[in-house]
């Protein structure tokens, strides 16, 4: 495979995570789709399993997901740039403490956000556990799973 082709299969995988954030875009989707279109241009087995893997991340998340509240996040008053900042959040968080940090990267993002829009820690911290009862907890599973799963390509790719 090319880099080109792996350039793109990145994009992507990168459009999938930030689709995540975005309601009605199927953003673990896409993120699988990425994988399988590198999975099914390399012929290693590394591809496979990273294959593999991805599926069943995605069906335990999907699975998980089933279980938490229903998105409703434009309904509890949290915006975009809401989403922006708890996605960003978690990306940092993935960074710097690999996976387990995407979780308190994602609502810091949130309490970032919502501490510069309304200026008051009690107000911010309320609207943090506002957002996550709203379907914030489901967006959090969904991103993780997504970026476990970009996580694996990215290291399979450099492994290779």
């Amino acid at each position: 495979m090319g880099a080109w082709e792996l350039l793109l299969v990145g994009v992507v995988i990168l459009l999938g995570l930030c689709g995540v954030l975005v309601p009605g875009v199927p953003g673990s989707w896409l993120v699988w789709a990425g994988v399988m279109w590198w999975a099914l241009e390399e012929p290693k087995p590394v591809a496979w399993w990273v294959l593999v893997g991805a599926t069943a991340v995605l069906l335990l998340s999907t699975a998980i997901r089933w279980g938490l509240p229903p998105r409703r996040l434009q309904q509890s008053g949290t915006t975009p740039r809401t989403a922006v900042y708890a996605g960003l959040g978690a990306l940092l968080g993935f960074v710097v403490v690999p996976v387990i940090g995407a979780i308190p990267g994602y609502i810091g993002g949130i309490y970032l956000s919502e501490r510069l829009r309304l200026g008051r820690h009690g107000e911010a911290m309320a609207s943090v556990r506002t957002a996550m009862r709203s379907g914030g907890s489901s967006v959090l599973a969904e991103l993780l799973a997504c970026m476990l799963i970009a996580g694996a390509w990215v290291g399979a790719v450099i492994w290779d």
